[in-house]
């Protein structure tokens, strides 16, 4: 397992205890609590966790706050997992 997929897992982990923020992201990826060990095999699904972490910054410093991850670590993990950003937007 890399870095940023382990960074992935502990999001999902710590999503787990965190029951709105939970129910949120499983209605958005239209994903259930019964699925989701067999999805977070899935590369593209750990992408679309760290995703939903980095879409709403407040939930993404009370992450690293409770786990000790550090920002930076999130940012690795979602430019390792998404790939480049090919918008053009700097």
């Amino acid at each position: 397992m890399t870095p940023a997929e382990e960074t992935a897992i502990s999001i999902l982990a710590w999503l787990a205890n965190e029951p709105e923020l939970l129910e949120r992201f499983l209605a958005l990826t239209g994903t259930d609590v019964s699925s989701l060990r067999n999805a977070a095999a899935d590369p593209n699904f750990l992408a679309g966790v760290v995703d939903f972490l980095m879409g709403h910054e407040p939930t993404l410093l009370a992450f690293c706050e409770t786990t000790g991850v550090k920002p930076e670590a999130v940012v690795r993990a979602h430019m390792m997992l998404s790939g480049p950003d090919d918008s053009g937007d700097f």
